[in-house]
């Protein structure tokens, strides 16, 4: 795999004796601080300056200089060789493991040195994937005070949004939830730097957000492409980012959205026969997976009821005590609390179709026991839910560490069966069904598992 390198480019200006006027040496806006480039390559770097001028170039890696000298048209142009990648400065090669939170935040940037490759991230991204492990770095760095973690993040957030607050890669007229979710770290980033671009790409996302196209009761799309539908999923992405906008930068009417959405997502994917949710509604009722009746999904995955609880027990950090949606969304997080402990094994885990355990080719998965983990501890933390619930959160806490985590001979921790990727619809068409969920690819380390369980054991101190 092709690794990434950060630089920083430094001009110094070699003028002729001749010169009378200051000269003027420029580079393409493609060459700026915290660029990107791949390692062990010969670089162009190009730019205009005076006719006659002599550039020199020095890359923040190395300790000899490059020079080059403008042509008649002031056009000039060099090559740059670029080492091996950085050793990852936030890397613990030797550590006292006296918490599982630590341990594991820890292995994580071992094998993720930067933070674009958490979820095994190929490419700089503004993954939501990479979101859920960055907010886990950042709650680590919250308990700890230990600033190597909010670097990790601020890294990242730094080579994906310029000095203008656009963000790589994010392209808004897809409508696509998934984007907002990442923004959720830019609030810590923004109140420790006080970079503006910062504010400004979250109020880029916040401006998706208005426009992004609604179900006729003004749910939110779970993306363009997917149109009519309301996925557990997008509560997760959109609604926390949007409850704290609201309360940080006073901006109540963006609560009030966040509370809408779940609402509206309760209405529509809540069962009353099991108090499980289904995984998403077709308000259309015209997809294959959807029931012709109800417009409810099939199945109720376990990874998309976690990120519905956890988005509720997120997004009330932001929500007023008086709110008149406070107390339905406490009482539907007390709902699932009380159902979920009968879909637990024996073991602490639970299995990836939630209500069918015992069916021929289920299995426990990481991510939905990491994320309901979390949510439990949290929710007992924040007093939402009786303090019995711990010994749920607990039993589940013990299962991972007895099942599916695995200490490798480098010291590391590694999350073993996390479920790659779940959806439905799409090409190939993924039609919701039994056979569907189990026959998603599972790998290790997938941050969808991984955030919750750093942020999991922060909550129960572990």
């Amino acid at each position: 795999m092709k690794e990434l390198l950060r630089f920083s480019i430094f001009l110094v200006l070699g003028l002729f004796a001749s010169l009378t006027t200051e000269a003027k040496v420029t580079l393409p806006a493609i060459f700026s601080d915290n660029m990107v480039l791949q390692q062990n390559a010969q670089v162009n770097v190009w730019g205009k300056a005076t006719p006659g001028e002599k550039v020199t170039v020095k890359a923040s890696w190395a300790d000899k200089v490059v020079t080059a000298k403008a042509a008649a048209n002031g056009k000039w142009t060099l090559k740059l060789k670029t080492p091996d990648a950085m050793t990852n400065p936030f890397r613990t090669d030797t550590w006292q493991p006296d918490s599982y939170a630590r341990w594991f935040a820890d292995s994580e940037m071992v094998r993720f040195p930067q933070a674009y490759q958490l979820d095994h991230g190929k490419r700089l991204f503004f993954g939501y994937a990479q979101g859920v492990g960055c907010c886990a770095m950042l709650q680590m760095w919250k308990k700890t005070g230990e600033r190597r973690y909010f670097d990790y993040v601020e890294q990242w957030a730094d080579s994906l949004i310029d000095d203008k607050g656009e963000i790589h890669l994010y392209h808004v007229e897809t409508y696509n939830l998934d984007y907002i979710n990442s923004g959720k770290v830019l609030f810590d980033l923004y109140r420790e730097t006080g970079k503006e671009k910062y504010k400004t790409a979250m109020d880029a996302l916040v401006r998706q957000l208005k426009n992004h196209p609604r179900t006729l009761e003004g749910a939110y799309w779970h993306k363009l492409i997917y149109q009519h539908q309301i996925w557990l999923d997008g509560l997760y992405m959109a609604s926390p980012f949007l409850a704290q906008y609201g309360a940080e930068f006073n901006k109540p009417e963006w609560i009030d959205e966040a509370v809408k959405q779940f609402t509206l997502c309760q209405k529509h994917t809540y069962d009353a026969k099991t108090g499980l949710y289904h995984h998403a509604w077709d308000e259309s009722k015209s997809q294959r997976w959807a029931d012709p009746e109800t417009g409810h999904s099939p199945n109720f995955w376990g990874r998309s009821i976690g990120w519905w609880f956890m988005a509720m027990v997120d997004a009330l950090d932001y929500i007023p005590e008086d709110h008149e949606g406070r107390a339905r969304m406490i009482g539907w997080i007390q709902g699932l609390a009380e159902v979920l402990p009968a879909y637990q094994d024996k073991n602490g885990l639970w299995y990836q179709v939630l209500d069918q355990p015992k069916r021929k080719g289920n299995f426990p998965e990481a991510s939905v026991t990491t994320q309901f983990m979390y949510a439990y501890a949290k929710a007992v933390n924040k007093g939402y839910i009786d303090e019995k619930y711990r010994a749920v959160a607990e039993k589940a806490f013990n299962g991972l560490k007895s099942k599916l985590i695995v200490e490798c001979q480098d010291g590391t921790l590694t999350l073993t069966r996390c479920c790659q990727v779940g959806g439905l619809g799409g090409h190939p068409y993924r039609d919701g069904s039994f056979e569907y969920y189990i026959g998603e690819k599972m790998r290790d380390n997938d941050a969808k598992a991984t955030g919750p369980f750093i942020m999991g054991c922060i909550e129960l101190g572990k």
